[in-house]
């Protein structure tokens, strides 16, 4: 199981008037061109396994955020125009390989982020992302490839403001799987892994493999860890009440340094 990380009288966020509003990168190199534009937004990642919520909690969210008159853009995996076409197909040949499946990955936000969620934080949208590079690095590294690779792989990816880890059991998990789609896939499974003949206990071997990447990034990256084996209500509720104090702590900011 995942430890939990204690967020009580802990700042998890930086204020944007806390410092400059240039652009941040995950990594100091990030993209050159890029570096002086200011943002007037915030970027909000939920990541989590598949089941655990994550489509929900951001559909609350933004309905939430709308409500109290944000303007939300949405963005996640596969979502490029440009690229999501070509890694659906290449799911389906299942001799693609590992690095070149992880090249389509960050290509896919490459080209998200250049004309999806940077002109949305420049022009002051809050930026929901359903998953980031995150899951994109677990999974990679879990098949073997190499992590500092990885990294600088994803070196382009820009900092979020908040990142929230949806944790679920993996047990519970399978439940929510088959209550979802009715089977397990292939990927999601770990069946390309070989680590198991049965896919159920494969499922669950897979998952734990995961969680424990995550483990890894929660300190380097600052994800909060958010107890997604509670009930919707409970997890939109803990979710929500962070983005909350750090829209407000953020607003207070500005009024300050305005």
């Amino acid at each position: 199981m995942i430890s939990r990380i204690s967020t009580k009288n802990k700042d998890y966020s930086t204020p944007k008037k806390d410092r400059d509003n240039k652009i941040k990168f995950i990594n100091h190199s990030g993209i050159k061109y890029l570096k002086d534009i200011e943002i007037n937004g915030s970027f909000i990642v939920i990541e989590g396994p598949d089941a655990s919520g994550r489509s929900t909690q951001i559909q609350k969210i933004t309905e939430k955020l709308e409500a109290d008159g944000h303007a939300v853009v949405n963005a996640g995996l596969k979502r490029s125009d440009l690229i999501s076409k070509g890694i659906i197909e290449a799911k389906r040949n299942f001799q693609v390989g590992r690095r070149t499946m992880a090249l389509y990955y960050a290509a896919d936000f490459a080209d998200q982020l250049e004309n999806k969620i940077v002109p949305a934080l420049k022009a002051g949208f809050i930026v929901i992302s359903d998953r980031y590079i995150y899951t994109l690095i677990a999974r990679s590294s879990v098949r073997g490839i190499n992590k500092n690779w990885l990294h600088q792989l994803h070196s382009f990816a820009i900092k979020p403001d908040l990142i929230f880890y949806l944790n679920v059991d993996p047990y519970n998990l399978i439940h929510r799987v088959f209550k979802k789609n009715k089977s397990l896939d292939y990927y999601e499974s770990g069946s390309d892994l070989g680590i198991s003949a049965d896919i159920f206990d494969s499922f669950i071997k897979y998952q734990y493999l995961l969680k424990k990447e995550f483990i890894l990034m929660q300190k380097k990256y600052g994800l909060i860890d958010i107890d997604g084996n509670k009930s919707i209500d409970d997890i939109y509720n803990n979710i929500q009440t962070k983005i909350s104090e750090y829209l407000n702590q953020t607003k207070k900011n500005e009024t300050m340094f305005s």
